[in-house]
């Protein structure tokens, strides 16, 4: 493995796992956020106390809070911020890109307001012509940061790309795999999500593992089925960015989507979950533009209705979730 410079944009709980992981494989690391003042924090206690307190920083991991000088002075880029910010942070960068940049995130979930996929928003923001790759998978930040084994796909346009970042990434406990199913990729990344909002309510409930494996065999129906909209293969979702993230995001309460539906299911107000949560929750957000991509392309996706009603129109957790249970009487 040849080292390299790599920049990470996005210092929350999974902008710091992959930092961390990187510069612990020996790379030369700079992790990037917007604030000064937590910058600081964590440049003075050489760890993200906040998220991954037990994970100290590797020599190799350094920290800044200078968008432009971080552009410049590294080629291989690595976002990490929310959906929400994503074309945000993309468009201040465009300025200081280098010719030999390559764009690469662990963001997941569609653009809000414009239903977008990630590597849709990367060719508006910066061109079509942009190196891009999307790195996903079932992977939790805490896990990754605690050197534990995973695996995960890097998904590009350009297979060549995608196994040059794969091979950038890997590690004796990262495996990653290449991939050019980006479209496919992106959407299991989203919709897990939801579908972990879901199950997690069903869990709160009281309602068991089969009910549980219930809503995922049919949300991965659905996951197909959204996926066709963009000509993606059924088989395209069966492997780790798809079936993969969605078993571990569905069943492990690492997971704050899961966590948020549990809460729902157990009578806590959504006031009440987020806050106890206290991090971004991708899920809330990826259910209205799954809703608003449905009811355009008239597409019938009860799991992904049902959480949207739940989430924006008050609807009684235990009446959505005895509704689906119905529908699957007929499937």
């Amino acid at each position: 493995m040849t080292p390299e410079k790599i920049a990470v944009f996005g210092a929350g709980s999974w902008g710091t796992a992959m930092a961390i992981m990187m510069a612990r494989a020996g790379h030369h690391v700079t992790l990037w956020g917007h604030d000064p003042a937590h910058i600081a924090r964590l440049t003075a206690d050489r760890c993200n106390a906040e998220f991954l307190p037990d994970n100290a920083f590797p020599a190799t991991l350094s920290l800044a809070d200078k968008l432009a000088d971080t552009i410049q002075t590294h080629d291989f880029l690595m976002f990490a911020v929310p959906s929400h910010a994503f074309r945000a942070t993309l468009l201040k960068a465009k300025a200081h890109l280098t010719d030999d940049a390559i764009i690469t995130w662990i963001t997941k979930g569609f653009e809000t307001d414009t239903g977008l996929l990630a590597h849709e928003v990367v060719s508006e923001a910066l061109g079509k012509e942009t190196p891009m790759a999307l790195i996903s998978g079932p992977s939790f930040a805490l896990e990754v940061a605690d050197d534990l084994p995973t695996a995960v796909v890097v998904a590009s346009p350009d297979i060549k790309l995608a196994k040059r970042v794969a091979n950038t990434l890997r590690t004796s406990n990262f495996l990653s795999f290449a991939s050019d199913n980006i479209a496919s990729a992106e959407i299991g990344g989203s919709m897990k999500n939801i579908l972990a909002i879901a199950a997690g309510i069903s869990d709160g409930l009281g309602y068991g593992a089969n009910a549980r494996a219930a809503l995922i065999t049919l949300g991965l129906a659905e996951m197909v089925q959204l996926g066709k909209a963009y000509d993606c293969s059924e088989r395209s979702f069966l492997g780790l960015a798809g079936v993969g993230d969605l078993v571990l995001t569905c069943t492990d309460n690492k997971s704050r989507n899961r966590r948020l539906g549990l809460m729902l299911g157990q009578g806590k107000s959504m006031a009440e979950a987020k806050a106890d949560i206290g991090q971004e929750v991708e899920g809330i957000h990826a259910a209205r533009e799954v809703h608003t991509i449905c009811q355009k392309w008239s597409i019938e996706m009860p799991i992904c209705n049902q959480v949207y009603r739940i989430l924006y129109q008050q609807l009684n957790p235990e009446v959505a979730v005895r509704y689906l249970l119905s529908i699957a009487q007929r499937v």
